[in-house]
């Protein structure tokens, strides 16, 4: 199985935070493809610019490093998924969940969050 990692279960992922029982085991499954998409990346580097979000490193360092140690794919934002952003519904706010929604969406991705609002859409939600 293809998964994507929302920003938030990233980071709790990296700080050692609690994944519930299904998505600490589909991201540990050596079987499933994880990825990590660049539009995480961007809100992450967003909110720590902005000082809504402490690190214990700055993102530059934190997240290539957390990649490679959990063996995750770095996932671009491509136009196909961009375009696939205006099939959605205007279901959720958030524009960085929207643009993973849509990733999703175009690549056959399930998302692996505990954010109720994403299983709103036509995706697979592991959490």
């Amino acid at each position: 199985m293809k998964l994507l990692l929302d920003t938030c279960t990233f980071l709790w992922l990296a700080g050692g935070g609690m994944l519930s029982r299904a998505a600490a085991a589909a991201v540990r499954d050596p079987s499933n493809d994880v990825f990590l998409s660049a539009v995480s990346v961007w809100e992450i580097v967003t909110k720590y610019r902005l000082g809504r979000l402490p690190l214990p490193e700055p993102p530059d360092r934190l997240i290539p490093a957390e990649r490679r140690v959990r063996g995750l794919t770095a996932l671009a934002f491509d136009e196909d998924a961009a375009l696939q952003g205006l099939r959605l519904p205007a279901l959720h706010r958030d524009p960085f969940d929207r643009m993973l929604i849509a990733q999703a969406v175009a690549h056959g991705l399930a998302i692996v969050t505990p954010d109720q609002a994403i299983a709103q859409y036509p995706v697979r939600v592991i959490w």
